[in-house]
């Protein structure tokens, strides 16, 4: 997988593995990222997940990074973690298998694309994009033909950003990603073929 975007940029990306566990947990700080999700609303059933706000998300993570599992890509800037994507296949994720908006389109499979996490020092940088081409990569690394997004398209431009950890439309559109079903006017399904 490539290392950078551009030598001037000084962005890199990794997958997140056991050995950058603590660049993640350091993005992440103390609170989780969001109300101590620590990226784990896709993965876990609400009773587990809402038990686990906080150090249970936390260690279900670790010890998900430990056991080999890849969750995601962190980008770096200057070295330092700025951002994270959430990726791996669709099935993987418990709670898009309980979604009526976002079912699956097809019987094809699919990767999902379902969490970022940007550092406040580099939002609305475009780094959702760079994250969103880095985990393409990654994930036709491993075999996949199809990357999923379900991104939100905000009705007022001052959506809060808590709102937006799916990622926006024009992120995945400026990466490449077309939209292929939309059941609710906020959350289209947008896909880039492999």
């Amino acid at each position: 997988m490539p290392q950078a975007a551009g030598p001037s940029e000084g962005i890199a990306f990794h997958p997140l593995t056991p050995e950058r566990w603590d660049d993640f947990s350091a993005l992440f700080g103390p609170r989780g990222a969001c109300a101590g999700c620590w990226c784990m609303w896709w993965r876990r059933g609400r009773k587990d997940y809402r038990a686990g706000q906080g150090e249970g998300n936390k260690r279900a993570m670790k010890a998900l990074v430990d056991s080999g599992e890849i969750p995601g890509i962190l980008s770096y800037v200057g070295g330092k973690p700025a951002g994270w994507c959430a990726l791996a296949p669709r099935e993987t994720y418990a709670a898009l298998a309980r979604s009526h908006i976002l079912k699956p389109v097809d019987e094809k499979p699919v990767w999902s694309v379902t969490c970022f996490f940007i550092a406040k020092g580099h939002r609305r940088k475009g780094l959702s994009s760079k994250l969103l081409e880095a985990a393409v990569k990654f994930a036709a690394s491993r075999g996949a033909k199809i990357v999923e997004g379900y991104p939100r398209e905000p009705r007022k431009a001052d959506e809060p950003e808590p709102f937006l950890y799916t990622g926006l439309a024009s992120a995945f559109r400026k990466a490449g990603f077309k939209e292929v079903v939309r059941r609710s006017e906020t959350r289209p399904i947008m896909r880039q073929t492999l």
